[in-house]
């Protein structure tokens, strides 16, 4: 079969159960796209071809034997932040460009064991510091929509291997908005579940109190499935929390009806419509919300804390965690050492300059600043208090609505090479950054395009609410085709 790198979750799973294909045909199709495609894509930085295709051979025989896993032998790709056992796992940076890993995270042991193939680790802005995919030591990521446009970041790799038919769902994380960010430039469906829903274990922390494991798949159902295996409480995680995880894909195949979505609340904050979202992106978003009230929701105008002073606020808060958990790259235990140093004080200052990239190091210098005797009251213990109205904001939104509707991103995927300040580029994640800040659960799902290039809009939800935002997302998706839609080089 040609076509087999379009194929969904449902439809891998259907297939290889009906024995239309192998794991392993499916698996040896997807990596002959990567070896012909990927070089003007540079969506992976490593590929596991050899052990992607003795995993498929395996789960072949396993199914062959009556092993009844759904998600036995449907290939995937990890964002090169999770430590894989014996492969590579650099977090898209020169500090690691040798570290193989001695074990697993603990999200790749899950989806493992759910007997997935991971097809290998996929490219990222270094460190997950970025919106664009381009700080990446290992090159940056073209977007499959447009070759001379971003996929969006931290995780533009992830992205851009979903949306061009490499793997059908991929794993991602998010800080502050880099699984929905890229989601949105990439026209696919991805997820940011509610802090504490996924182990970090095995996570190279960029900001361990925003960061969260999600998914990216074309549709909502798509990412349920990853969401699904890659779920649950982890001991060895001390943020992650022991609630049981609910069977989002029974969920989904319940919802039916001539108007489906009737007695959902949609908030609706003006605040996330105002300057600098771009006015094409702000009516494919309207438009979306019409289509929600035709499936029977309620929009509910509610008011969340200027996005302005939620991106201040992460500004001060993920920079000084991120300068604390980088502290431990200093060219002394594992990943790159500087050659030749003087003396101890050379070996940690030529190591960290030359080990980390420029917006590594401005987060890294910007975090110090802000935890320096100095200044600690002054922003740190300051950004905290914010944090904290911010998540009070969302909590009283949420008395009057069920879910929250915003675009994702302000603009569409602008071009590489552009140039844009910091400032500028810090800007794409205006619209995401509070759900971070505030550990809620956030979709950003694709509803339309403005000049050829997909825009999405974000959900947010509740503590614990995924499944209110898959199934808003999966009913807009049953009715609608944005999701189904591909980049040319796909089809």
């Amino acid at each position: 079969m040609s076509n087999l790198h379009t194929l969904s979750v449902q439809e891998i799973i259907t297939g290889l159960a009906n024995k239309d294909f192998s794991s392993l045909e499916l698996t040896n199709h997807l990596l002959n796209r990567i070896d012909s495609l990927d070089k003007d894509i540079n969506s992976f930085i490593t590929v596991t071809a050899d052990l992607a295709k003795e995993q498929a051979k395996l789960a072949d025989e396993l199914r062959a034997k009556g092993d009844s896993r759904p998600l036995l032998g449907v290939p995937m790709a990890h964002k090169d932040i999770f430590c894989t056992q014996g492969v590579l796992t650099t977090c898209g940076s020169k500090m690691l460009y040798n570290f193989v890993s001695p074990y697993n995270a603990t999200i790749v042991e899950n989806i493992a064991n759910a007997g997935m193939i991971s097809l290998g680790k996929l490219n990222m802005d270094e460190f997950a510091m970025g919106s664009d995919n381009e700080k990446s030591y290992y090159g940056a990521v073209h977007n499959p929509w447009d070759l001379e446009r971003v996929p969006g970041g931290s995780s533009g790799g992830s992205a851009a291997a979903v949306a061009a038919g490499f793997v059908p769902v991929a794993t991602g994380s998010d800080t502050g908005g880099s699984i929905r960010q890229p989601a949105s430039f990439c026209g696919l469906t991805g997820i940011k579940p509610t802090y504490g829903r996924v182990s970090r274990f095995g996570m190279i922390a960029y900001a361990s109190s925003f960061d969260q494991a999600g998914a990216f798949g074309r549709s909502a159902l798509d990412c349920a499935c990853l969401l699904q295996a890659m779920s649950g409480y982890d001991p060895k995680d001390s943020t992650s929390v022991n609630k049981e995880v609910p069977d989002w894909l029974g969920e989904l195949d319940k919802v039916s009806g001539d108007k489906p979505l009737a007695g959902l609340r949609v908030g609706v904050p003006q605040e996330y419509f105002g300057t600098g979202l771009n006015a094409d992106v702000k009516a494919k978003i309207e438009d979306a919300l019409k289509v929600y009230q035709d499936l029977g929701a309620t929009l509910v105008y509610v008011h969340l804390t200027d996005p302005q002073i939620t991106l201040a606020t992460y500004y001060l808060l993920a920079p000084a965690e991120a300068s604390s958990n980088l502290s431990r790259f200093d060219g002394v235990r594992y990943g790159y050492r500087c050659e030749n140093p003087k003396d101890l004080h050379d070996l940690y200052t030529r190591s960290r300059s030359e080990g980390f990239g420029a917006e590594v190091q401005r987060r890294i210098i910007m975090g110090t600043y802000a935890l320096s005797a100095g200044y600690f009251d002054a922003y740190y213990v300051k950004a905290q208090k914010v944090r904290r109205l911010i998540l009070n904001d969302f909590l009283k939104a949420f008395e009057t609505c069920d879910i929250i509707a915003t675009p994702t991103a302000p603009t569409v995927a602008y071009k590489l090479g552009e140039n844009l300040s910091p400032a500028e580029i810090y800007m794409g994640d205006v619209y995401t950054i509070g759900v971070n800040l505030a550990g809620l659960p956030s979709l950003s799902h694709p509803v339309g395009f403005v000049g050829g290039l997909p825009v999405g809009l974000q959900l947010i939800g509740k503590h614990w609410a995924e499944s209110e935002l898959l199934k808003t997302a999966h009913v807009y998706q049953a009715n609608t085709k944005f999701h189904q839609e591909m980049a040319d080089l796909v089809k």
